[in-house]
């Protein structure tokens, strides 16, 4: 049989669970047509690039298909009459990788980035905006010393 991937969009206005249970309702029909899904992937509400039915944000899920071409007609079909999807890509692909998907390899880069350290102090930090010579460095080496800026008296 031929292998599909199709991605799903449905409102973000629906919860995860949902959108779980439309990937679980073509999942059943189509292991009772003979075929199997082979990947299943949630990739999480996400912005989308413009608005769709008044939606600026959808829930994607991504899945990985072995079905017959009649199967993926019926299929698209009712994911069309489907209120709650705004929108869906099927294309046939000649093999379906198991690994984690660029998407979501990327999240997870994004997560691992995060954290850069403690943020260097700003002009709102303190009220006033620190100077070169405010730098401790330049404090601890100063105190050691006569300032040679004082008037000489005679």
């Amino acid at each position: 049989m031929p292998l599909y991937e199709c991605v799903l969009i449905a409102r973000n206005d629906v919860t995860q669970q949902q959108v779980e249970a439309v990937a679980d309702d073509v999942a059943t029909q189509l292991e009772a047509d003979g075929g199997a899904v082979r990947k299943r992937e949630y990739w999480g509400l996400r912005s989308l690039a413009y608005r769709i039915k008044k939606n600026r944000k959808g829930h994607y899920m991504l899945l990985g298909l072995d079905a017959k071409p009649p199967f993926v007609t019926e299929m698209e079909r009712q994911l069309r009459l489907n209120e709650d999807i705004l929108r869906f890509l099927t294309l046939r692909v000649e093999t379906i990788d198991e690994a984690q998907s660029a998407i979501l390899a990327r999240k997870s880069d994004e997560r691992e980035r995060s954290f850069r350290g403690p943020r260097a102090p700003t002009r709102l930090d303190g009220g006033r905006r620190r100077s070169f010579d405010d730098r401790e460095e330049f404090r601890a080496r100063d105190d050691g010393r006569e300032d040679s800026r004082e008037p000489v008296e005679e």
